[in-house]
């Protein structure tokens, strides 16, 4: 088992998130979306672009929690990339996708290049359905949205930026985009709304904004050193601690990379300590009641199968959280090329995306160790991302 001691956090974990309410009466289901990506071959020579699937967005009813069902696809939508680019609104009612990149041909070859829209999604209608698209920056990727639901953020990698967007009912709007100086492939608020952090994946940093209602201000005099290449990246309910998943080398090389733990809550945010993980943290979230993270870790399974850093399958990873320490206490085997992850809301199950599976693994947290199911949601496209409320 491996430890992070830390100072006391006192961390009050006990914010969860309850189930998507419905507008009128009774309840509404718990919906995750899913991104499904159709531009990418993970081969036995190694991985190249093409088309493989068509691009969509799956909604899925997460209702009953160990037997989660896709009931609705739509769009044709880009989710390339690390998997960062879908958010629910806390109240439900929207999904928020951003279309990273589209695709062109130039002979035999395929290549991607920026796309800068926004869309929203209205979960209440039957079926979910696009009511509006909004441009933002260069390369959408990560989104995040504030507990109170009238404030998005979108870290626009080739823009270099982040976008800030009010939510006011369905009406989703641009307000501004600021220069954070570096890519920005995801971002976070703070529990309390007054900040948020950007993950600056190729400069191996996390850079701060300070947030005074819709007004959003980079601070370069708090960016913080963490591993290279990172793309997850989440904060605790109670504010206290962010987490990354620092995935160094890509494609997966077969050395450990880390989890670097943030003290997210002090006047100037530190980074604490780092956690040895494995080969290629791919994404991570925090559990809705705060006692857990769960990693999803490539390994070698990204790699072409000659490659010395080569493993058939991916793994996804528990941590506990506490007041004294940062654990992984659990991991479980997953698929192949593990993408997105999620919790359930009532954080007991742990959804895996397995990208050349075309499948969404299901595990059960008991205690501090996860419980594979074996329940397998087959999906008609690759899943890159996972996200609920």
């Amino acid at each position: 088992m491996t430890r992070i001691h830390i100072r006391t956090l006192g961390m009050a974990l006990l914010i969860a998130l309850s189930p998507i309410r419905a507008l009128a009466s009774g309840d509404a289901p718990a919906f995750l979306l899913v991104g499904l990506d159709g531009k990418t071959f993970f081969a036995p020579d190694g991985s190249r672009n093409g088309p493989n699937g068509s691009d969509a967005v799956g909604i899925i009813d997460a209702s009953d929690e160990a037997h989660p069902r896709l009931i609705h696809t739509l769009l044709d939508n880009s989710v390339y990339g690390p998997p960062t680019n879908l958010r629910v609104t806390p109240d439900g009612r929207l999904g928020l996708v951003a279309s990273s990149v589209l695709m062109h041909q130039d002979g035999t070859a395929w290549y991607a290049h920026a796309d800068n829209r926004l869309h929203v999604i209205d979960l209440t209608a039957t079926p979910p359905r696009l009511i509006e698209t909004v441009e933002v920056g260069q390369q959408p990727s990560g989104i995040s949205i504030s507990r109170t639901g009238d404030l998005a953020l979108i870290a626009n990698r080739e823009g270099r930026s982040v976008t800030i967007l009010s939510i006011l009912g369905s009406k989703v709007r641009p307000l501004a985009t600021i220069d954070v100086g570096d890519e920005a492939a995801a971002v976070a608020f703070a529990a309390n709304g007054r900040r948020a952090f950007v993950a600056k994946n190729k400069a191996a940093r996390i850079g701060v904004l300070s947030i005074n209602g819709t007004s959003v201000r980079y601070e370069p005099e708090y960016d913080m050193p963490v591993g290279a290449g990172f793309y997850g990246l989440d904060v605790t309910p109670d504010g206290t601690l962010a987490l990354t998943g620092n995935t160094g080398q890509e494609p997966s090389d077969g050395h450990a990379d880390t989890i670097s733990v943030i003290r997210a809550d002090g006047r100037r945010p530190v980074v604490l300590d780092h956690l040895g993980i494995g080969d290629t943290p791919e994404a991570l979230v925090i559990a809705p009641d705060g006692r857990h993270a769960a990693v999803s870790i490539v390994r070698g399974s990204s790699a072409a199968r000659g490659s010395p850093g080569y493993t058939p399958t991916g793994a996804v990873a528990l941590l506990t959280l506490s007041s004294q320490s940062v654990q992984m206490t659990s991991q479980a085997e997953t698929g192949v090329v593990t993408q997105g992850i999620a919790f359930s809301s009532s954080s007991d199950y742990v959804y895996v995306c397995n990208y050349v599976d075309r499948n969404l693994g299901i595990y059960r947290i008991s205690g501090d160790t996860l419980i594979d199911t074996g329940n397998r949601l087959s999906l008609p496209g690759q899943p890159a991302f996972l996200a609920g409320r």
